[in-house]
């Protein structure tokens, strides 16, 4: 008997079988139960292996659209954003100042399309400013200190240390921490390291905070990209992305 093939050569072996049906070789019942076996434990593995196929992809489109809303937050706080709304808000005005009194039930809607503009834009100024201070809380923070203090004596962070600096960085960024797992569920040493990029902490200094070298340093961040976004990408791309958080 020839040997069977790989996943999804169920229909190679459909048509293996109707030779030896029509070839008339004689099989022992034996042969007839591991031949019979044979196509039940090809057929079982490559259903599973196609449903896992789409979960992946799934899962791959589900992540892609949480990165596609994060990146739809950060356009609305953006300048551009903010100068867009208020061209809207004073297009909004306009039209209220010609309709006048009239048509009361429209004017309503007027005014509250302008009050969400103005409401959103506030939020935006308010969080933009946030992020503008971010950096100058983050470097004056105490574990920001002892963080440092670990580099000048060469050792790394202990468990208090990373909490305390988890802390800091999600009064900061709001849901930072959040967000990542959301993405994909990552390692402790995989979320450290996402975690001193978003403070701006050197490859090589991150190495030594984490007891690792700078080339599994350097392996982690691009795997994150890659397992995140579905596509190879490099070290910096992951430092890019955690830094737009």
């Amino acid at each position: 008997m020839k040997k069977l093939g790989g996943l999804g050569n169920i229909p190679y072996l459909c048509t293996m079988i109707d030779e030896l049906l029509t070839s008339g070789l004689v099989l022992t019942g034996r042969e007839w139960f591991l031949l019979i076996i044979g196509m039940v434990v090809y057929a079982v593995l490559f259903v599973v292996t196609v449903q896992n196929s789409r979960r992946k992809v799934l899962a791959l489109q589900e992540r892609l659209e949480k990165i596609r809303t994060m990146q739809q937050r950060q356009e609305a706080q953006s300048q551009q954003n903010i100068r867009r709304n208020e061209a809207k808000i004073h297009e909004l005005e306009g039209l209220l100042r010609k309709l006048g009194d009239e048509n009361s039930l429209l004017r309503l809607e007027l005014e509250e399309k302008k009050a969400t503009l103005s409401y959103n834009n506030k939020v935006a100024r308010l969080e933009n400013e946030k992020r503008r201070q971010a950096e100058t809380v983050i470097f004056s923070s105490e574990v920001y200190h002892r963080l440092q203090d670990c580099l000048n004596s060469g050792r790394s962070l202990s468990h208090q240390e990373w909490a305390d600096l988890t802390e800091v960085v999600n009064s900061i960024y709001t849901g930072f921490t959040e967000q990542l797992y959301s993405l994909y569920r990552m390692t402790e040493q995989e979320y450290h390291v996402s975690l001193l990029i978003k403070v701006r902490v050197q490859p090589k200094d991150i190495a030594l905070l984490t007891a690792h070298s700078k080339e599994s340093v350097a392996s982690t961040r691009s795997r994150l990209y890659s397992k995140v976004f579905g596509r190879k990408g490099s070290s910096k791309d992951w430092d890019d992305f955690v830094l737009s958080l």
